[in-house]
């Protein structure tokens, strides 16, 4: 489909809604395509938000970024070693992607999700919130804490076990210490 094409499937939810998010796969694989989404939903007055792995370099897109009204971002683990063992990628991009983002007040939202025997949660978190805790003068940025659920996973992820309601209100405390005020446990 084509921009337009995806806009007139849109334009039929306007009084529903206040705005798109356009997820994926990774949907920042379409630059292109979404910079001229975002562009026939602002005529509308819609909000625009990008879901992402950020493993895509936004910096390479000053125009989508521009036409965006931010972007939610996944940091899997803060340790380079620990997101290379659960994506098979370094993180070195999707932390800049978190600074660049975030410098510029498009840092919507970081989502973690919380996988207690695949890598050190707490550290993570203190990490991640340690590396955003300066930009929240330019936005509040919201964390997203999403316990790890083993339903719908590939095999190798599959005998992992959930986090305990009571580690992710602890998770959520560290960063309320850190100074977080819009954080989500799910």
């Amino acid at each position: 489909m084509t921009p337009e094409e995806v806009y007139d499937c849109v334009k039929k939810q306007i009084p529903f809604i206040r705005g798109i998010s356009v997820s994926g796969g990774e949907c920042m694989l379409w630059p292109d395509f979404l910079k001229e989404l975002f562009k026939l939903a602002k005529k509308d007055n819609l909000s625009c938000l990008i879901d992402s792995n950020g493993t895509i370099p936004f910096w390479d897109y000053p125009e989508l970024v521009e036409c965006s009204d931010g972007v939610m971002l996944d940091i899997k683990a803060f340790d380079g070693d620990a997101h290379r063992r659960i994506t098979d990628e370094g993180n070195d991009t999707v932390l800049k992607n978190a600074a660049y983002l975030a410098e510029l007040g498009k840092l919507e939202e970081v989502r973690a999700v919380i996988v207690p025997e695949l890598y050190n949660g707490e550290e993570s978190i203190r990490a991640i919130g340690a590396y955003l805790a300066s930009y929240r003068s330019i936005r509040e940025i919201r964390i997203k804490l999403i316990a790890y659920r083993p339903m719908g996973v590939r095999e190798e992820y599959s005998h992992y076990t959930v986090p305990s309601p009571e580690f992710l209100r602890h998770l959520a405390d560290i960063l309320r210490e850190m100074g977080f005020q819009d954080i989500i446990i799910i």
